[in-house]
């Protein structure tokens, strides 16, 4: 079956004609890579801190996640590398296993990143990704939305210029309100001034102009020549840079077997965080992105980080955002960006004076994209329901977690459809004069048949919804303004029935026939035609009042043949 299914993706990626790359597209691709840039190097070496890994780590995560990414996957600004979702997730479980700091602990690290990276490639390949049909368009504005706080506020202190709080998100909060009052104000300009920048080219430039580089630029020539460091402005200054040693170490069956239950955790929070970017990021295209492709692109990438010694990566919806906001055109963006960073490894000494609060700016930014106001309004216009869940979703990912905000809100969607279709609604139908159609009883000028109900349940029949079948079909008949002798069910829509939906509709047919009410079922498909005959209920009713329409069951029991 594997073998199968790798055959059937590699003649589907041979097919597909990938346009040539036209020299148009290279400014605007430039500038989205430049963008991403400046996200990347602070954001990468926080992640590999979080990982509990050396801080290099984090751009060789980068490095591996970009350059897979942009060969195998589909979506045109996704970014892949380091990131802060499953970083602590797989930190917590491998630190079970090996202390931090022990020399062990980065070999099972990039043991895991290498299982992760299989299980997501092998979720592509055997398109297993149905989890991202769980992902509505409500859940995934949510989603982002506790993306964007979560960004806001760790990037608030840098941007203030206050010590960076630890904890919870509200404790963050908590203490960055309780030293407000040291605000540095050096810093605080820096951030303003360069997120304006941004704003401002992008609005006057329409994304030409790379405001983020200007502002880049600006704020680190700033700090050298006024001397912000001495009014305590915090710099990014120097790090350790190298090249990474490519292999794998201490790889044993046991290692594999220990670290089996923390693979399978990471990689579902990956697919879940993949697709719920891959949509929300879709462009343009009309059939949606090739999730299958993308989640290729994304566990190739953690295997190659396990390969460089790194760790496992994932879909990144800011740095994605950032792309997209700077309008790239091609997944070449993400390349130029890895190609930068190789360029600006040796030289790393060159970025020691870029102020925290310029990158806090740029993130702050970058979180303003994500919280889509405009979207959470018009899904409240829609339906209170689904704008509950887009809101929990934002709160429990915000104060919670992303990857138990989006567990949450898959399960808390899941539970919602399940009431809807567990308490559907039975229509009455009336036929529109002048046609064989029939429509529900208020719309059409539809009109009933004297003395026959036919009723719509228009989904299948089990054991949520049998008993709210049996109350509403009785209640549709005591309900009604004339005596009734017959009832047809239109079963178009129950394309399935199971023992206890079997029960309640013979004790259906137990109350009509106290009432010496005849029963017709009409449009009945072959599946629910064979339980129904399984069941007895086919003999009870009649197969003589079975129709292959609701008109022909009319006609035939008012004796119009």
């Amino acid at each position: 079956m594997w073998t199968a299914q790798t055959s059937r993706l590699a003649a589907r990626v041979r097919a597909a004609k990938r346009p040539e790359y036209r020299r148009s597209w290279a400014r605007a691709d430039l500038i989205a890579a430049t963008t991403l840039l400046v996200i990347v190097i602070p954001e990468q070496l926080a992640t590999s801190k979080l990982a509990g890994m050396p801080p290099i780590t984090g751009y060789y995560a980068f490095i591996a996640g970009g350059v897979m990414f942009a060969v195998l996957g589909s979506n045109r600004w996704m970014s892949v590398g380091a990131d802060s979702t499953i970083a602590p997730l797989f930190a917590a479980g491998v630190a079970q296993l090996a202390p931090l700091g022990s020399a062990r602990y980065p070999e099972l690290v990039g043991i895991l990143a290498l299982m992760v990276g299989i299980l997501v490639v092998a979720v592509g390949v055997l398109r297993l990704g149905w989890i991202a049909e769980l992902l509505s368009a409500p859940i995934i504005t949510g989603f982002l939305g506790g993306v964007a706080v979560i960004i806001v506020v760790h990037q608030l202190p840098d941007l203030l210029g206050l010590p960076g709080p630890s904890g919870a998100l509200a404790s963050r909060v908590v203490s960055i309100a309780e030293h407000l009052g040291h605000t540095n104000l050096w810093a605080l300009g820096i951030g303003v001034c360069v997120g304006a920048c941004i704003i401002v080219a992008e609005r006057v430039g329409g994304g030409r102009f790379p405001g983020a580089l200007l502002g880049l630029v600006g704020s680190t020539l700033a700090v050298a020549l006024i001397g912000l460091r001495s009014h305590g402005v915090a710099v990014l200054g120097s790090f350790a840079h190298g090249f990474p040693h490519v292999g794998v170490s201490g790889l044993t069956w046991s290692a594999l077997g220990q670290l089996v239950p923390t693979a399978g955790v990471v990689a579902l929070v990956v697919l879940i965080q993949s697709a719920a970017t891959s949509r929300a990021f879709a462009g343009e295209s009309l059939h949606g992105p090739d999730q299958g492709r993308d989640f290729i692109g994304v566990g190739a990438g953690s295997i190659a980080a396990g390969l460089l010694g790194s760790f496992p990566v994932d879909a990144s919806p800011p740095r994605t955002a950032a792309v997209a906001g700077a309008h790239g055109r091609t997944r070449m963006a993400g390349l130029m960006a890895v190609i930068a960073l190789i360029v600006l490894l040796p030289a790393a000494g060159l970025l020691a004076d870029v102020p925290v609060a310029t990158l806090a700016a740029v993130l702050m930014v970058v979180a303003g994209r994500l919280l889509h106001v405009r979207d959470f309004v018009r899904i409240a216009r829609f339906d209170k329901v689904e704008f509950a869940l887009a809101v929990v979703t934002l709160l429990a990912v915000a104060l919670i977690g992303v990857q138990q905000g989006i567990l949450v809100a898959v399960g808390l969607a899941v539970l919602d459809r399940t009431r809807l279709t567990a308490r559907p609604r039975l229509h009455v139908l009336g036929r529109i004069p002048g046609t064989s159609s029939w429509a529900p009883l208020g719309t059409e000028r539809a009109a009933e048949a004297p003395g026959i109900r036919v009723v719509l349940f228009s989904t299948p029949l089990w054991y949520a919804n049998a008993a709210h079948f049996q109350t509403e079909l009785i209640a549709a008949l005591t309900g009604a303004s004339q005596t009734i002798t017959a009832v047809v069910i239109d079963t178009i829509g129950m394309t399935d029935i199971d023992y206890t939906g079997c029960a309640a509709l013979r004790s259906v047919l137990d109350e009509l026939d106290g009432r010496h009410i005849t029963v017709a079922v009409a449009r009945a498909g072959g599946h629910l035609e064979a339980s129904l005959r399984l069941s007895g209920l086919e003999q009870r009713i009649g197969a003589d009042h079975f129709y292959p329409s609701v008109g022909e069951a009319v006609d035939a029991l008012t004796g119009h043949h």
